[in-house]
């Protein structure tokens, strides 16, 4: 899903300390793992920024001053984590501890994590629990709408787990939440970061799926492609990069005015000229809107990073998805897929 995550424990306890550190991307010891298989990108325009370390001993290097940010104000976090946790719901932006959180409390925005953390995929980037997902809340829908009224949201993101387990991937909860939040706040704008939906039916089954959460209007339908195309089966297990882009394709069909967003966590060793490619695809199936992050690795488990692209670069590649027309781009080392989601561009 490609938010920020925190890392499992591990028995080492250097490389579990590493990880709260990068996942809160906060303090003067924060720390980053340096790659097995260091990459070779598209640019030597910055070459201080690939890390190095000896094959399957990774060493612990300094993260780099760009990726350290104050969580921020507790009270903001706090209250939300009270209002969560009493209704037994999920935000991705606790679970993936997001050092993003409080700037998005503060605006009145937020992303809520349905149907359980834990995924029936096994992405290699991502930190959410895999497994045997749970049963739905029914009372789900409602609790949510609840929080979003407690906590005073106008804008808000719904994701959601792959429940691959589910006839209909989870689109029917989806659909009820915002059906939910609208009546409780009708002038609250609904976001939708979804899996593929891909199940059985094949495209047919894909499509009918999808348009259950057209229908229902959102105010912006994101679907992550996470990474260019030759490193999907790497980073994205159970996922694919076509499939990804017949989704966003999918949704421009059933509503041109729906507005569409996708996201690529760079560092796992794209090129720029990949990267560009990964845009001009995005654009030629009509997507509107664009984020750009870095990948950091949470655990051990999880594939390293190969590269710490700098904040320059990331300027860089945003100001060429605008010269694209993407028409709201987010493009910097700490964005995650609803970073200043209701923001206009």
């Amino acid at each position: 899903m490609g938010e920020i995550a925190v890392a499992k424990r591990v028995d080492d306890s250097d490389f579990t300390q590493h990880a709260e550190n990068v996942a809160i991307a906060q303090g003067e010891n924060a720390v980053a793992i340096a790659p097995t298989n260091p990459a070779v990108s598209g640019s030597l325009r910055d070459a201080g920024s690939t890390t190095k370390s000896k094959p399957h001993s990774p060493s612990i290097l300094p993260l780099p001053a760009w990726l350290k940010r104050p969580i921020g104000r507790a009270s903001q976090v706090s209250t939300v984590q009270q209002i969560v946790k009493a209704r037994q719901i999920h935000t991705i932006c606790e679970e993936g501890r997001c050092p993003n959180r409080a700037e998005c409390y503060g605006n009145r925005t937020a992303t809520f994590l349905l149907m359980g953390p834990v995924c029936t995929r096994a992405c290699a980037f991502c930190q959410v629990e895999k497994g045997r997902a749970l049963p739905l809340d029914p009372l789900e829908p409602e609790k949510v709408a609840e929080s979003v009224k407690l906590l005073g949201l106008k804008y808000v993101v719904l994701t959601a787990v792959a429940r691959d387990d589910l006839a209909d991937g989870g689109a029917g909860q989806f659909v009820a939440t915002i059906a939910a939040i609208r009546r409780q706040l009708p002038g609250t704008e609904v976001e939708v970061l979804t899996p593929d939906f891909w199940g059985s039916g094949g495209n047919q089954g894909q499509r009918s799926r999808i348009a259950q959460v057209v229908a229902a209007q959102p105010a912006c339908f994101n679907h992550n492609v996470e990474t260019v195309r030759r490193l999907q089966k790497p980073v994205r297990r159970g996922a694919s990069y076509e499939r990804s882009l017949q989704v966003l394709a999918m949704v421009k069909d059933l509503n041109p005015s729906v507005p569409t967003k996708s996201g690529l966590m760079l560092g796992h060793g794209e090129t720029e000229t990949e990267i560009i490619e990964t845009l001009r695809d995005l654009r030629a199936v009509g997507c509107d809107r664009l984020t750009l992050g870095q990948y950091m690795q949470p655990s051990l488990a999880h594939l390293p990073v190969q590269r710490y692209w700098t904040p320059g670069e990331f300027d860089w590649l945003g100001a060429i998805a605008r010269k694209m027309g993407f028409s709201h781009v987010k493009s910097g080392p700490l964005v995650r897929s609803s970073y200043h989601a209701g923001e206009a561009e």
